[in-house]
């Protein structure tokens, strides 16, 4: 048998500005959509958020190149670097006699994100390598989302290994890569952005969709097989609704074991591996108990529906946090990356406390995911909303600091908010969103929601600052709109996340909020705040944001699509 031959990262650059990158244009060329006229590398450059790193990066010499095939220059090269990176990682981590736990399941984050950003950008490829011209809205919002995925994943990892003690000097040989890296995901974010995507967004003409229908407890379920809806006929309800296809499902009974398994785990491995949405369903009712496990969907689970008895019936609880070593990403109680993921009736909590800082209840990095009739309940950094697009409908979020952030496009709907108490010296600051770069698709919306103080904090109120948010990240991008907001938020609003940072560039806007808390007049007067119309705000709901009308209906959970 001939000996397997590899090649490395950078003979797969040269061969692709030799070879790859003329056929590309041929192929562009001939496509059915004509292809933008010829455009220098400087001039296209000026368009990202670095043109002098562009410039680097993009091959000069050909006179006749648009933006489409330099586009795919980009992402080609981006996922070489992507390839080198987990090389570098892997590196690293089997020399990790001399790290601490911490350092190696930072590096053990990069690893997890770089994997996944070697599929995001394959995917991508495929999708630009295929045709020259604006795609279709849905498409081009799949691609934009993989590639803003990318750089959230890439920052996460810079996170986390910034995080770990300052004496580790093997950050600074995975740093300085890491930061060539995220310029170049940006480069490829903003030619997609400039040459396939649409400039209007979809909006739907059906404002509202008729709701799953959960009473009591009761979902109305369309099973592919009559006995497994036998199994759970009290779970069942045949009433009018839109039904949700499940193909198969399984019981989790952790005390009176007349369930399949008595761990969510267990019944997460009987789960079929990359199935697709037409296929329906893989259904975990989990029963009335405490489940004390750490539970991650992972990305080759995907369109698993979990649901449980009720909010404070089923509980999914874990203790992990940053003072007793594990990074923000890996503190979660529950973690979820596979698409289509759906929980219903169900509570996730993290029990570590203030005092231990970051401790994550959920963390979410998948992609059509949905939670109904949830909560989420912990202190700092409560839900991290990492990444992809997202939906949350009549959910409870309870926590201190930050404690919903993350950078997924992101939106709730009819949810509670509930800042806690905090700790002696410390405020509460509801969202902390995460957008890096302006081209990212990410941000948090705010529907119809409800701010109110949880109990411990009703009664100090007047002396506890809360704010709707700070922007932790250059472009923090967060909108309350149709919101009731309680007194417990002062006339300012919002806070800063350290001096000037970020009030320029970031995008905080609330519209027609009600409330003894939502009077704007008070407010910032940072140029990244905004008191919006109806015109702005409708970018922000789930028809426009997330695209929602297209992949909601299937979970079954109910939604609006407009203001």
């Amino acid at each position: 048998m001939a000996k397997n031959v590899q090649y490395s990262p950078i003979f797969h650059d040269i061969f692709f500005i030799l070879f790859v990158f003329p056929l590309l244009f041929f192929i562009s060329s001939s496509a059915d959509t004509p292809p933008s006229s010829p455009v220098a590398p400087s001039t296209l450059c000026k368009s990202t958020p670095d043109p002098s790193f562009c410039n680097t990066v993009l091959p000069s010499g050909n006179s006749s190149s648009n933006v489409y095939d330099y586009g795919r220059f980009s992402v080609r090269k981006s996922l070489s670097a992507a390839q080198r990176f987990l090389s570098l990682i892997m590196k690293y981590l089997g020399k990790s006699n001399n790290l601490t736990t911490t350092a190696i399941r930072a590096l053990q984050d990069c690893k997890f994100l770089a994997e996944c950003n070697i599929d995001y950008l394959t995917t991508s490829f495929e999708t630009v390598s295929r045709k020259s011209g604006i795609l279709d809205v849905l498409e081009a919002d799949d691609v934009q989302t993989l590639l803003s995925a990318i750089l959230t994943n890439t920052q996460t990892c810079v996170d986390g290994l910034q995080a770990t003690a300052s004496a580790w000097s093997v950050r600074k040989g995975i740093l300085t890569p890491l930061s060539n890296d995220t310029r170049l995901y940006s480069v490829s974010l903003a030619l997609f952005t400039k040459g396939w995507v649409p400039n209007k967004r979809k909006k739907s003409s059906d404002p509202t969709r008729k709701p799953l229908q959960l009473q009591n407890g009761r979902l109305n379920l369309r099973f592919s097989s009559p006995e497994n809806r036998r199994l759970l006929q009290d779970q069942t309800s045949g009433d009018g609704g839109d039904q949700v296809l499940i193909n198969d499902m399984v019981i989790v009974s952790k005390d009176d074991g007349t369930g399949n398994f008595t761990t969510i785990a267990d019944a997460l491995s009987a789960a079929p591996n990359n199935t697709d949405a037409s296929a329906g369903y893989f259904l975990i009712y989990v029963t009335a108990g405490l489940y004390e496990e750490y539970v991650s969907v992972g990305k080759n689970k995907r369109y698993v529906m979990m649901v449980g008895d009720g909010i404070n019936q089923t509980i999914i609880t874990g203790n992990h946090n940053f003072v007793d070593g594990w990074t923000t990403f890996n503190s979660a109680t529950f973690a979820v990356v596979g698409t289509g993921f759906v929980a219903v009736n169900i509570t996730f909590r993290n029990t570590a406390g203030a005092i231990k800082h970051q401790a994550v209840a959920v963390r979410n990095g998948a992609d059509l995911s949905t939670f109904y009739n949830c909560s989420f309940e912990a202190y700092q950094d409560t839900l991290y909303v990492h990444s992809l697009r997202q939906y949350y409908r009549e959910c409870d979020i309870y926590g201190t600091v930050d404690f919903i952030f993350g950078n997924a496009a992101a939106v709730f709907q009819n949810c509670n908010m509930y800042p806690r108490l905090p700790m002696a010296n410390q405020f509460n600051a509801i969202t902390a969103q995460g957008r890096t770069d302006p081209n990212q698709n990410t941000g948090i919306s705010i529907q119809n929601c409800t701010i109110r103080a949880a109990d411990d904090l009703a009664n100090g109120i007047t002396t506890i600052q809360t704010y709707l948010g700070r922007p932790w990240k250059e472009y923090s991008r967060t909108v309350y709109m149709q919101s009731y907001i309680g007194s417990l938020i002062g006339p300012a609003g919002w806070s800063v996340w350290s001096g000037d940072f970020a009030l320029n560039t970031s995008y905080y806007a609330e519209y027609d909020n009600r409330g003894p808390g939502s009077n704007t007049s008070g407010r910032v007067n940072w140029p990244g705040f905004h008191v919006i119309n109806a015109t702005d705000a409708v970018n922000f709901t789930v028809s426009s944001f997330i695209m929602g009308q297209d992949w909601i209906p299937q979970t079954g959970a109910p939604f609006k699509s407009g203001l």
